[in-house]
């Protein structure tokens, strides 16, 4: 099973992050796009994975698997709908590797079934996406997912902040994914730097 790039993992919505947010240092960023053209996909996908290759950024498609073989992605990231129509062995054939979301344990079931290269769980704490607000499954909830994964390299997500890495790291967690504590923040490029300090200290043994 293949290891994640990075314990920080970024979810952005839109290609000028990637320079920003790889600029910055990190290393492993999602492009999650929605409401757009399939013209409009491609598009800032491609701008997006060009950034990518500039910024030295292992670079992660969200849902559109046939952009991502079209365009040759590295990573591929997947919600439990999209599992109804992607063609996983197309997916694998192009050597992309992919991750799953799972919220319920029948999610978690399907997901694992599917031999993904990571599973996403959350949201951990309540957070908002697109308008929509989600209530936390806490991390009573990510330990669990911990010990179902097995070997599968876990990430978490919803309402991560700095102060709450450690929790999660603790609780199993591999990596972390960020989305509005980086886009939505003042000084982005300050608060990578936060991050990835506060990565290196839970890396270093006390």
């Amino acid at each position: 099973m293949s290891s994640l790039p990075s314990r920080i993992y970024a979810v952005v919505d839109q290609p000028r992050w990637v320079e920003r947010l790889g600029g910055a240092g990190l290393r492993f960023i999602e492009l999650y796009l929605r409401d757009l053209s399939e013209e409009d996909v491609r598009a800032q996908a491609l701008l997006a994975q060009e950034l990518a290759v500039r910024f030295n950024v292992s670079l992660a498609l969200n849902r559109y698997w046939q952009t991502a073989i079209e365009l040759g992605y590295e990573w591929l990231h997947l919600g439990p709908e999209d599992l109804e129509t992607a063609d996983l062995e197309a997916i694998r054939t192009a050597g992309i590797r992919f991750g799953i979301s799972t919220h319920t344990r029948q999610e978690l079931e399907t997901a694992l079934a599917c031999k993904p290269d990571y599973i996403s769980f959350g949201p951990v704490w309540s957070t908002e996406l697109r308008g929509v607000k989600l209530t936390g499954r806490g991390l009573k909830q990510l330990a669990e997912w911990r010990e179902l994964c097995g070997d599968v390299p876990l990430v978490a997500i919803g309402g991560i902040t700095v102060p709450r890495l450690s929790e999660c790291l603790e609780a199993g967690a591999d990596t972390v994914a960020v989305m509005s504590d980086f886009i939505a923040h003042s000084d982005p490029e300050g608060q990578v730097q936060r991050w990835m300090n506060a990565t290196s200290e839970e890396a270093t043994p006390t």
